[in-house]
This record gives structure tokens, sequence and C-alpha cells, in this order.
């Protein structure tokens, strides 16, 4: 980019109001990019998963998908080309992969197989525009403290787990439940800033 000119504004493919905290901590101007939910998802952007497919194929899998739908969007609805960046996380508990909880008594089963244990957080970001796409993986592990029913049941009145993957977001009240943690915070949270910055440098956005 010259010295002096403006960033360059980016498309946000993602409705996470915790993408957009990130993307503003850093400075980036952007547009957000929406795509339809469930019953009516997208085809070309659906998050299920693929038979056999493992957690770090996975996320890596949705977030290009994400950013290479995004960046077919502006062409069919004629909006203004700059690039899009996109975002998808997921847990690893011993190769399974867990997202987000379609119900409380499915965040209740997910947060009681956390419980006291080990898992890894996974988040790809991607970023693409009409003549390339690029993207990098941020791999966290995070180590849960024993859960009591009281625990979850008290968590789960507050509606924090419900649009968060692995049924808790460690920048809310779960962070006391987070004993120890290796890797990147803000991955975690869902965008790991580092390796945004890196990819937004790439693309000429200032970081």
């Amino acid at each position: 980019m010259i010295p002096g000119t403006l960033p360059t504004r980016i498309y946000l493919a993602s409705r996470s109001p915790r993408r957009r905290e990130l993307l503003h901590q850093i400075g980036i101007d952007f547009d957000t990019l929406i795509f339809r939910t469930p019953p009516r998802d997208d085809a070309d952007v659906a998050e299920d998963v693929l038979p056999g497919e493992d957690p770090v194929s996975y996320v890596q899998r949705v977030a290009v998908a994400k950013a290479e739908g995004g960046v077919r969007r502006l062409a069919w609805r004629n909006l203004r080309r700059q690039p899009v960046l996109s975002a998808d996380t997921t847990l690893d508990l011993d190769g399974e992969i867990i997202g987000k909880p379609e119900s409380p008594e499915h965040a209740t089963e997910i947060l009681r197989k956390l419980s006291g244990r080990r898992h890894r957080v996974l988040t790809a970001v991607a970023i693409g525009d009409d003549s390339r796409l690029e993207h990098r993986l941020s791999i966290s592990t995070v180590q849960m403290r024993e859960l009591s029913d009281d625990d979850i049941r008290r968590y789960l009145a507050t509606g924090e787990p419900f649009d968060k993957a692995g049924a808790y977001g460690i920048q809310g009240r779960a962070g006391a439940f987070v004993s120890e943690i290796h890797g990147s915070y803000t991955g975690i949270m869902g965008l790991p800033l580092f390796e945004t910055s890196e990819l937004l440098r790439e693309f000429g956005v200032v970081a």
C-alpha cells in the first residue's frame, strides 16, 4: 500500500460480534457480508461435517468455503470489490468435532464432556479476492476445570453458550472455568489476531 493512502476496507463474512470487536481492536475498517442462516442455509457455505472429516480439515474447509462464497456474492450482488475475510472455529475433543449447541440439552451434554478435560480450539481464517485466496490455522489447547451440574445450569441461564463453538465463551463468564491455555487467546475467541494480521498484510490491508 502506498504510504499516506487510506487503509483498504474489507468484507467480514461472519455474524459474530466477537470477530467484529476483534477487527475493531486492530483498527480494521470493514463491511459485514451476510449469508443465510438455518433452515435455509446457503448450500455452498454449509457447515455440515463430511464423512470421515477430521477437525483440522473441517475447520479449514469451512473457512475457505465462506471466503470463496463471499467473493462470489460480491459479483452476484454487484457489490464493491474488496477482500473478503472469513473464519470458522471448532473444538477438537480427542478427534471429535464439537460445534455450536443446538439446544440447552445439547449445550449441557457438551459442557459435561469438556468438564475436567483438555481440548483443542481450532480457528481457521481465510481471505480472498478475485485473484487469490489464502488461509491460516490457529490451534490452541484449553484445560477446563471440573464443572458441577450447578455450574452448568447457572451458565446456561446466562444465555452465553448458545452461539459459541463448544458451548462456552472464554471472554465471558466461562473464563472462570478455564484453568490453563496454550496458544492464542483471540483464536479461542474466534479470530486469531496474529494470523489475521498476517493475511491482511498480504492483501495490502493496514493491520
